[in-house]
């Protein structure tokens, strides 16, 4: 019979409530401005990702090529399932291909409201 134990320094406390595990459902919406000088603005509804979708963001940005021991990254394919992935909705109304095409302005500011699969990537798990 295999036992496992939990060896800790210190006893931890168990999560009471197991909610706060998870991501969150509600969607937050953000608001980009269309133009610097104009008060329009682009509704975008974007999603918690999980931990899994985080990876997966992670596997299609990274290009491993084992025969010449390089890797490379390509951040288009990334930017691609973001959208894909962690945009719920827009107002107006946008699909995916529209929402690649839109100006280096509205795209910035949509790039920072977007999850950046590289916080826990660069973050924690370097020193760990």
């Amino acid at each position: 019979m295999l036992v496992l134990y939990c060896r800790w320094k210190k006893m931890e406390n168990i999560v009471s409530d197991k909610n706060r595990l998870f991501t969150t459902v509600e969607t937050k919406c953000h608001h980009l401005k269309v133009e610097e000088t104009s008060d329009d603005i682009l509704k975008v509804w974007v999603k918690e990702p999980t931990w899994l979708q985080v990876e997966q963001a992670l596997s299609v940005v990274m290009n491993l090529d084992a025969d010449e021991g390089s890797m490379g990254i390509d951040l288009n394919k990334m930017y691609r399932f973001m959208v894909e992935n962690f945009i719920e909705k827009t107002e107006p109304s946008l699909t995916t291909v529209e929402l690649l095409r839109l100006t280096p302005f509205v795209g910035a500011q949509l790039k920072n409201v977007l999850p950046n699969p590289f916080n826990d990537f660069l973050g924690d798990d370097t020193g760990n």
